[in-house]
Parts: structure tokens; C-alpha cells; sequence
């Protein structure tokens, strides 16, 4: 008999959020998106219909039970389902980083004068990975251990041009290492009925990655005539994959900028691994709870798969769950 690892010691994940899976109620990713889009605009400031841009940046695409939806795009059936006829829309594909990559397409348009507005969208229903890994994991060295990790979630966020020094968007850089693009694959299993998610954990979560993250960083910081102290972050958030690599991350920063890091935010324990949708879960949460003062600035930092890294700065004022 193998023995089953201790998950929460491992990674910090105590509890997952899992879809409604009954016929009647089920939770797609589409459902969960369009959720999130209801919610997101009952604390805005815009109607469906004065949406510029929608861009959806769900890796799951399940539209009903055994449903998995390649086209239309997720965005073009949102933007469908709520009526906003007249925006724009596509599809963003960037692994756990994606809603970060919409965001910084709709900074990049805005700027532009492209658009004046857009909102970025995912619904992640990606616990069937956990449960392929429950149904075939007979080791507790396995390539399917980090899919037990996750857990389903919408979120969405609008972007306008209204912004203000107590309310912006400062910068977004991101970094693709394309050299790890093969360390976590999600593919039908080669075991059984469903999807599998294969990774290998030693190389994508390794301290040469965080490294090199944590370079890029800085010198995205030193090309643009900053620093990290005068930056003077109030919090940053990481992708909630695991407690020991959050810990691994900020020692490495310490490290490289000779300061101590601002207070992380996480709800890893609570909802686990939700795939593109974590940043902004934390934010909600946090908003929420009224535990992010306004005028807050805060470093988002995506690690995903493969690799992509980066950070995303902005002082909020306006944004509320």
C-alpha cells in the first residue's frame, strides 16, 4: 500500500472549492464566468452594454456535463449571453497567468485609445484534473500530485480609463521561459476516462525559475529608472500554488533587493490552486473583507506554467467586492 502524502503540509492547501456537479445546478466554466461577470457589474460603475472589450482567459472551456466547448469563443458566448453588443471580443490563452495577460491587453488598448473600457473574464472548473489524479495516483511521487491541489472559481475585472494616482494601473511586464512550456501539460489521461493534468514539479517550481523571475523584475524595475524600496508596495500577491514556493520566492527577493518584502496576501488554504483566476480571488477576498485599505498599492506576480512570470503594479482605490 503507498503512502498518501500529506497535502496541506506540502503545498498549504487546507480546503477546495469543487463545482456543483448536479445536472440541475451544474457549475461549467462558463457558468462560473458568467457569475462572476454579474457579480463584477453589480459593484461597477457600467451596464453590460457599455462594455468596450470582453476577454475571456478561461484554461478550462466545460460549457455543460461532458461538455468541453471549442468554439465559439468563451468570449463571444459571454459577451452573447449578457448582452453587450457592441464589444469587442476574443480569447487569451496564458495558462494561470491569463487574467493577468487580459488585463495588460486591455491596458495596452486603453492607452491606445483603442477602447475606453473592457472587462477581463475567467471561469475555471478545473477540479476533474484532481479527481483523474484521485482515481489513478498510486504513488505519493507522482506527476499528477499537483492537479490535487486545485480548485474551481470565476472572477472578473473591468479596466477603464478613469484611473488617478490613487487609482491606477502603473506597469505590467511579463516573461515567458519558453524552455519549460513541457512542465506542466494538462491532456486527456493515458489511463483513463478524463483530464489529466502532468507535471513536473521539481523543474517548473525550482529555485532557477524563481531566480530568474526575480531578475527580470529587477531589471525591468532598473530599465524603467526604479527601484524595489521606492516602489514602497503595501502587499503582493503570488499565484496561489504553493505556501513552500510563496516562502522560497520571498527569500529570493529579500535576498536580491537587500529589503524585506511587503505582507503577501494568500487564501491558498482556503480555496487552494483556482488556476487563472487567483490573483483576483485574493483581491475579492481581501476587498471584502476590508482588509486592503484604498490607496493600497500591490504587486500582483504571476508564476504559471510555461514559464511566465512577471509583476503587475497598481495602487486601488476604486476596486470593491
Amino acid at each position: 500500500m503507498s503512502r498518501t502524502p500529506d497535502l496541506q503540509r506540502l503545498t498549504g492547501v487546507g480546503n477546495r472549492h469543487v463545482y456543483d456537479s448536479d445536472p440541475e445546478h451544474y457549475e461549467s466554466s462558463f457558468v462560473l464566468a458568467l457569475r462572476a461577470i454579474d457579480d463584477c457589474l453589480q459593484h461597477s460603475d457600467y451596464c453590460a452594454g457599455e462594455l468596450d472589450a470582453i476577454i475571456s482567459t478561461s484554461i478550462t472551456h466545460s460549457s455543460g456535463p461532458g461538455i468541453i466547448s471549442a468554439a465559439p469563443s468563451f468570449a463571444l458566448m459571454l459577451r452573447n449571453e449578457i448582452g453587450a453588443a457592441n464589444a469587442l471580443y476574443f480569447d487569451v490563452s496564458n495558462a494561470c497567468a491569463g487574467m493577468l495577460t487580459g488585463v495588460m491587453l486591455l491596458d495596452r488598448m486603453i492607452k491606445a485609445g483603442v477602447i475606453r473600457n473592457g472587462l477581463v473574464v475567467s471561469g475555471e472548473q478545473i477540479t476533474p484534473i484532481a479527481e483523474t489524479a484521485a482515481r489513478e495516483m498510486t504513488q505519493p511521487i507522482d506527476p499528477q500530485f499537483a492537479a490535487l491541489t486545485v480548485g474551481d472559481a470565476g472572477a472578473a475585472v473591468i479596466v477603464d480609463d478613469r484611473g488617478d494616482d490613487d487609482d491606477e494601473i502603473h506597469y505590467i511586464d511579463l516573461m515567458t521561459i519558453a524552455g519549460g512550456a513541457e512542465y506542466c501539460m494538462g491532456m486527456p489521461s493515458d489511463k483513463t476516462a478524463g483530464i489529466a493534468m502532468y507535471t513536473d514539479s521539481r523543474s517548473l517550481a525550482s529555485e532557477l525559475h524563481f531566480s530568474q523571475f526575480i531578475t527580470r523584475c529587477a531589471d525591468f524595475l532598473t530599465e524603467n529608472e526604479r527601484t524595489w524600496d521606492g516602489e514602497k508596495f503595501d502587499y503582493w500577491i503570488h499565484h496561489q500554488f504553493s505556501s513552500r514556493s510563496i516562502g522560497q520566492i520571498c527569500r529570493l527577493a529579500e535576498r536580491r533587493f537587500g529589503t524585506t518584502m511587503p505582507p503577501a496576501l494568500n487564501v491558498l488554504e482556503e480555496y487552494g490552486n483556482t488556476a487563472s483566476t487567483s490573483h483576483f480571488l485574493v483581491l475579492h477576498e481581501y476587498l471584502a473583507q476590508q482588509r486592503i485599505p484604498k490607496g493600497s498599492k500591490v504587486a500582483l506576480m504571476p508564476f504559471a506554467s510555461g514559464v511566465v512570470s512577471g509583476m503587475l503594479a497598481a495602487t486601488i482605490s476604486r476596486l470593491v467586492a
